[in-house]
């Protein structure tokens, strides 16, 4: 018969190792393209948001997310109780480290129209009128802070000191883009929170079935 709660502890070691691959390979995919030039603003938006994620903490969140998935195989292929624990506290610091990404890229949703000010000024002048075009905006706190560039949006100076400012619109993108990611984030804590509450139940159960087991040894049941 099927231990199910071995089987709910498989699926959820399943779920994990599925968390992993899904940081990797953000994190592999957003150093990839984090320097494409881009075709429209909303790309290059995004491909200065990108500048600032912590790519590589991703990359060893991943690595500890599959050492620990490998930690769970002989807790999984014996009734050893003890790779079981050290899979369960890896997976609190996953969890941890998870939850200091998260925690990170909304401290970041928070000061967006600040920290995007000099990332704005620094880009050429094509990346900031695809900006422009794009948000419908001259400059970036207004037309003169930095100075908006020529465009469609912008023909003169005296249109352009009509516009608004690209910071609130850039600002207001960057906080929906990075809301998605880091309560993506937040969800990957919630998986290693099933694992670990997984591990504690097929700890327990393995606890219970040794117990049992010297019970019966002591009744003459386990001898041949």
């Amino acid at each position: 018969m099927v231990n199910k709660i071995q089987l709910a502890y498989v699926v959820a070691d399943g779920l994990v190792l599925l968390m992993g691959v899904f940081i990797l390979g953000f994190s592999v995919i957003v150093g990839n393209i984090k320097d494409e030039t881009p075709t429209n603003g909303r790309q290059a938006a995004r491909n200065l948001l990108y500048q600032e994620f912590p790519l590589t903490a991703g990359i060893v969140n991943a690595v500890f997310v599959f050492l620990t998935f490998i930690v769970t195989l002989p807790g999984l292929a014996t009734s050893s109780r003890k790779w079981l624990k050290l899979a369960s506290y890896m997976a609190v610091f996953c969890a941890m480290f998870s939850m200091i990404l998260g925690l990170f890229l909304w401290i970041l949703t928070l000061k967006a129209k600040d920290d995007f000010a000099p990332l704005f000024a620094a880009q050429p002048d094509n990346i900031k009128s695809l900006m422009q075009l794009e948000f419908s905006c001259c400059g970036y706190l207004n037309s003169t802070s930095p100075a908006f560039i020529t465009d469609t949006t912008c023909p003169s100076k005296a249109a352009a000191a009509v516009m608004r400012g690209c910071a609130t619109p850039i600002s207001s993108f960057a906080n929906v883009f990075l809301d998605n990611i880091f309560t993506a984030l937040f969800g990957v804590v919630g998986f290693d929170v099933v694992f670990i509450m997984a591990t504690a139940c097929l700890l327990k159960d393995r606890k219970e079935r040794e117990r049992f087991q010297h019970i019966d040894e002591k009744n003459g049941f386990g001898r041949i």
